[in-house]
């Protein structure tokens, strides 16, 4: 079946920084748009990242914007998201998808699909 696999998630202080990878297996990532989401405890869903299947267009969340990169190597077939100065805020799984469907926005989950099963990512002192 088609899967991506989250890693890198970690426990990390304040201002700390972390490095999540997006691994495709069962297909091949290239063709594809790839999202980032987090999802905290008894919160719903939501997008922190975009790249296009080049890497030529990227898009944030306003939450996250200046403090993350995503990027990609398909050669590996990875997408990677670059965290930097973490906020407590930022504490939440973190999961990858693939985009499937072109909606009015970057960020509504339901366009996605191909979820991984996420990894956890605590911003605390």
């Amino acid at each position: 079946q088609l899967q991506l696999v989250e890693s890198g998630g970690d426990l990390v202080q304040p201002g700390g920084s972390l490095r999540l990878s997006c691994a495709a297996s069962g297909f091949t990532l290239e063709n594809y748009g790839i999202g980032w989401f987090r999802q905290a405890p008894g919160t719903e869903r939501q997008g922190v990242s975009f790249i296009s299947p080049s890497g030529g267009r990227t898009y944030y969340a306003d939450s996250v914007k200046g403090r993350v990169t995503i990027s990609r190597d398909n050669a590996v077939n990875t997408v990677f998201l670059q965290m930097n100065n973490l906020k407590p805020e930022d504490t939440a799984v973190y999961y990858c998808a693939v985009r499937r469907t072109l909606g009015a926005t970057w960020e509504e989950p339901s366009d996605y699909g191909n979820w991984g099963q996420g990894t956890q990512v605590t911003v605390s002192s």
